[in-house]
């Protein structure tokens, strides 16, 4: 199923590599005006650049979504550049490996800031700007809905990311404003490729643990996050869609 997105400005965050860059790709094919954002210039650069060569338009900013005048800044940027925000992608996140007892309390509270207070900000500052209607997606993970060994503060933080998404459907849908979550399985990714040095075996243990016997792409979640930032996911709102290959099943 193919959304048309024409028209739509859309945001992505965590844009530079991975999911957030093959979900760029898929929003620009289907017609969307992109902001794209990250914390590393030249990656992010270089996606930009790809897309702008291939006929779409978009634009690129920097920025640390744990640090509030950051997020204020490229969602303001996004309305100067083009009038307007009609969806965004969050999706800057951060992983970790070790059991809960052995992470520092240092990598800990940067996971936090990251990946939940980093998309509170993105949610509080995107519905600031929002008010005639919208569509927020967010990226939490299977290890948002159930447990494992291992990656305890990332997947306490993808819960975390999955109570936000459900709260915000319910404050911001008297505003038109819908907001979902998609929960990817292993996704090839750097992120995966982390998790493969980090826990050998773990990731090909979960795979063969999948009915679909593979991992999933970035083209693959970013399909269903153009689906949901769509007209055609009009009713949808406070859903958490797995994109895992039939894992949780």
């Amino acid at each position: 199923m193919t959304a048309s997105l024409a028209g739509k400005i859309i945001l992505v965050v965590g844009a530079s590599s991975g999911i957030g860059a093959d979900t760029a790709r898929v929003l620009a094919a289907d017609g969307a005006t992109l902001m794209l954002v990250a914390r590393r210039t030249e990656p992010l650069a270089a996606v930009a650049a790809e897309l702008a060569e291939a006929g779409h338009q978009v634009a690129y900013r920097t920025g640390d979504v744990s640090r509030a005048a950051d997020v204020a800044g490229f969602v303001e940027a996004t309305v100067a550049r083009f009038g307007k925000l009609d969806g965004a992608v969050n999706n800057a996140a951060m992983p970790q490996s070790g059991r809960l007892d052995e992470v520092p309390e240092e990598d800990f509270d940067r996971i936090m800031a990251v990946n939940v207070k980093g998309t509170w900000l993105c949610l509080r500052e995107q519905v600031r700007v929002m008010r005639s209607g919208g569509s927020i997606v967010t990226l939490s993970s299977i290890g948002g809905l159930r447990g494992s060994s291992g990656m305890g503060a990332y997947q306490a933080s993808k819960h975390a990311v999955i109570g936000l998404t459900r709260t915000a459907a319910h404050d911001f849908g008297p505003l038109g404003i819908r907001v979902n979550a998609i929960a990817p399985g292993p996704t090839e990714s750097p992120m995966l490729d982390h998790t493969r040095r980090a826990i050998p075996g773990g990731v090909e243990a979960r795979i063969a643990a999948t009915p679909l016997r593979k991992a999933g792409t970035g083209a693959e979640v970013g399909a269903v996050a153009s689906f949901l930032l769509s007209d055609r996911a009009s009713h949808l709102s406070g859903v958490v869609l797995p994109v895992d290959g039939g894992f949780l099943a």
